[in-house]
């Protein structure tokens, strides 16, 4: 399995990063992607990537909630680590109003500036959207007009169908499904079982997001397996048909050898 969106480089994990590896592994989980933030976190980040002995890949982004007065100068640090290449992807990217609209606009800015330079690179996005969805298609919409070519994951995708319909339209977008589809009377639990599984990639979002029975708890990579089966027991398909799938689709759509 590959988790594809897994912050195990946060300070939650600064007394067990290795042993969370380990347990990764032993839980059937054979590559991470470490999502990038901002600057403040890209050190840590890089070198807990390095300490994985070739299991993790990295992204490098701006998030929505990290859009403040200096954004310019973040979104200058993003451009001088994608000229230094090796990424799986651009992101965490995207809008976010739950958290504060203050800065919204420029987070618009920022995220049609990062969604060009990702066309321009040939890399998927890592797309994050909370309370701005309308915002977002938006972009997208001009986007599409224009001939910008868009892949990626929609991560966290907790939406309908019918949104699900709406992010497929742009292309070769996947979404992330992670802890959310364990929880009690989750709408993702119903909308994913008709959601193709060649439209689907696994995440945690450790530290965050924790399945059940452990939420409330720190979340962790390993935790994969639980939101695998999980998946599996909603579609009537096997653990074994899950993991193949959406390995090769994340395989696929990171271009992880």
């Amino acid at each position: 399995m590959i988790d594809t969106h897994t912050h195990l480089y946060d300070e939650a994990f600064a007394d067990d990063f290795t042993e969370a590896v380990e347990r990764a592994a032993r839980s059937g989980v054979e590559h991470l992607i470490f999502p990038g933030i901002d600057s403040s976190v890209h050190d840590r980040m890089m070198e807990c990537a390095s300490m994985t002995g070739g299991k993790a890949g990295t992204a490098t982004g701006l998030h929505p909630t990290s859009v403040r007065e200096d954004w310019k100068k973040e979104l200058g640090f993003v451009e001088n680590r994608l000229s230094e290449g090796g990424w799986a992807a651009i992101g965490e990217i995207g809008l976010d109003r739950h958290w504060s609209d203050t800065f919204f606009r420029e987070q618009t800015e920022a995220f049609r500036i990062q969604m060009l330079w990702a066309a321009e690179a040939g890399l998927p996005v890592i797309i994050h959207v909370r309370e701005a969805h309308d915002t977002l298609f938006e972009i997208l919409d001009s986007l599409q007009e224009k001939g910008v070519p868009m892949r990626g994951v929609m991560h966290a995708f907790s939406g309908s169908l019918e949104t699900y319909r709406r992010i497929k339209s742009y292309g070769g977008f996947k979404v992330g499904i992670g802890g959310v589809v364990t929880y009690r009377n989750a709408g993702i639990a119903v909308t994913v079982k008709d959601i193709p599984l060649e439209d689907i990639v696994l995440e945690t979002d450790s530290p965050w997001l924790t399945p059940v029975p452990f939420r409330g708890k720190r979340n962790e990579s390993a935790y994969l397996r639980i939101i695998a089966e999980r998946l599996a027991d909603i579609k009537g398909l096997t653990m074994e048909e899950v993991d193949r799938v959406t390995t090769d689709n994340a395989k696929s759509l990171f271009n992880i050898k």
